[in-house]
């Protein structure tokens, strides 16, 4: 089954999905970490604190961050759970170096390392061998969403988590109306004018709204093979925090 965030594209060419996200990410990626800050408003931190301390009581010892991007979300789950590794994969190497020169400023690249790796396609890791895997707003720029699930709930042992947090669209008025203006106005503009990319701030929106949202990502991941599936809206419903167990 596809779902219409599969067909969502940054550029308009004949590129399948996987070689256009990659091309995005390694020519915006100088600038993600400020677009991120700026467009959220600093509220992403939020997102992602919040999201990681859902893993304290798992107390993992080697976190698989899957769409890690420039480490951002790999860098603060160790700082506050202090795992023994964190795996970073992601399909964009520009992203990632961008990644490896913020964690080895750290004192952390032995603690946290990168790899190119597709989940989409199938990952290198063992079955039954990941403690917990994040993936922070990753998801929508998968081209084949049930594989990548799949192949998460793969690698996870028995009994270990997926957190998974992604932007969504509000539901009430009057913020999702605000949020519409927001989004396919000042965000695009935004996105234009720090990252110098036309397409890359005009798929985000896109992609977002694109998304499975709340309970029907929910049944998605329990299609998966997923338990214990549950969803948080935070932010009057921007952004979405799915947690799920094998």
């Amino acid at each position: 089954m596809g779902y219409e965030q599969e067909n969502v594209k940054p550029y308009d060419s004949n590129q399948d999905k996987t070689e256009q996200v990659t091309r995005m990410f390694d020519k915006i990626a100088h600038s993600y970490d400020q677009l991120n800050h700026t467009l959220s408003l600093g509220i992403d931190r939020y997102w992602r604190k919040h999201a990681i301390i859902q893993l304290k009581a798992f107390r993992p010892k080697h976190i698989l961050d899957i769409a890690t991007g420039t480490g951002d979300f790999a860098l603060l789950a160790y700082k506050l759970l202090h795992p023994e590794h964190i795996t970073g994969c992601d399909i964009s190497e520009g992203m990632m170096e961008v990644g490896r020169q913020k964690i080895a400023k750290a004192g952390l690249s032995q603690q946290i390392t990168f790899q190119n790796e597709d989940c989409c396609k199938g990952m290198s890791f063992s079955t039954d061998s990941i403690d917990a895997i994040t993936i922070a707003f990753g998801a929508r720029n998968f081209a084949h969403l049930d594989d990548g699930l799949k192949e998460m709930y793969r690698v996870l042992k028995p009994g270990a988590p997926l957190i998974l947090l992604e932007l969504s669209v509000p539901v009430h008025f009057p913020m999702k109306q605000l949020f519409w203006i927001y989004a396919h106005v000042v965000m695009p503009a935004i996105g234009r004018l720090i990252s110098h990319d036309d397409s890359a701030y005009t798929y985000l929106p896109s992609s977002m709204e694109a998304f499975p949202q709340a309970e029907v990502m929910e049944g998605i991941l329990q299609k998966a093979g997923f338990s214990q599936v549950s969803y948080e809206r935070m932010t009057f419903g921007i952004c979405t925090l799915f947690k799920a167990i094998k």
